[in-house]
């Protein structure tokens, strides 16, 4: 019976792991069979019985809590086939979920922004049971993204907050909107506290520059593309105003030299 199951497994993990517990049963049962012939006394028969089930319980410990992990994944769906999470500092897509396992597309690691590494992850599920999960689209495919920009101190930083201002609702107004409507359906659901709406640019002084600390909504799975469009626009448009440069620390760097000869 057990060869003709292990037939029928096509993945190579999953028959190493059914293979692992049917040894373990085995064990088992020949346990309680074992005790059952040469133990007479009921009372005692009893107390063996709840040893080896401790013991059991031990060794398949992990086997459990990877169970009730994937059953608790299907019953409240904390996440889905598609979904990007983070767990366990791994991010990546959902591509499949197992009674034991979760398999992941990987993201990030040593490539930049949100974009796949080509490897396939795969989490325990009994690691939602004392993990924080990190879930980007369920709900609410919209996240905040940000674009520091240094400009100089001689710099006319009004102008330049004007004009990627301009920029900001110009190619993020369908975004916005549609982000707008989804917090209104999100707060049917969860408590929301009322938050920033639409795109904004923060200042902050530093020793050496002004920070320009630009902040927009984007969908999720286009993160990276909306920061390259929007990067690209905005360092095409300041450069065609003379009065905004845009700070360095090599500059930094030749404005202390100046200053000391």
């Amino acid at each position: 019976m057990e060869r003709v199951l292990v037939r029928k497994i096509k993945d190579a993990k999953t028959q190493y792991e059914y293979n692992k517990i049917v040894s373990i049963l085995y064990i088992v049962v020949l346990l309680l069979a074992a005790v059952r012939i040469w133990i007479e006394d009921t009372q005692f028969l009893l107390v063996s019985y709840g040893l080896i089930a401790a013991g059991v319980t031990v060794a398949l410990q992990d086997f459990f809590k990877n169970f009730m992990g994937g059953f608790l994944i299907f019953v409240t769906g904390t996440y889905r086939i598609g979904d990007r999470i983070e767990i366990n500092s791994k991010f990546g897509d959902v591509i499949d979920i197992s009674i034991l396992n979760t398999t992941l597309f990987e993201l990030k690691e040593w490539v930049h922004a949100d974009q796949p590494t080509g490897r396939i992850s795969t989490i325990p599920n009994g690691a939602i049971l004392n993990s924080v999960i990190n879930n980007y689209s369920k709900d609410n495919p919209f996240i905040w993204d940000e674009i520091t920009l240094p400009i100089t101190y001689d710099s006319d930083w009004k102008d330049a907050h004007e004009r990627i201002m301009h920029i900001l609702r110009e190619e993020t107004r369908s975004i916005t909107i549609a982000a707008q409507e989804q917090i209104s359906e999100l707060s049917k659901k969860y408590y929301v506290a009322e938050y920033l709406q639409g795109p904004a640019i923060y200042l902050a002084m530093t020793d050496n520059w002004i920070d320009l600390n630009i902040r927009y909504l984007t969908l999720t799975r286009e993160r990276r593309y909306l920061h390259d469009k929007l990067s690209r626009l905005i360092l095409e448009d300041l450069q065609k105003d003379s009065k905004i440069k845009v700070a360095s620390e090599t500059m930094d760097i030749t404005v202390r030299a100046a200053g000391k000869s």
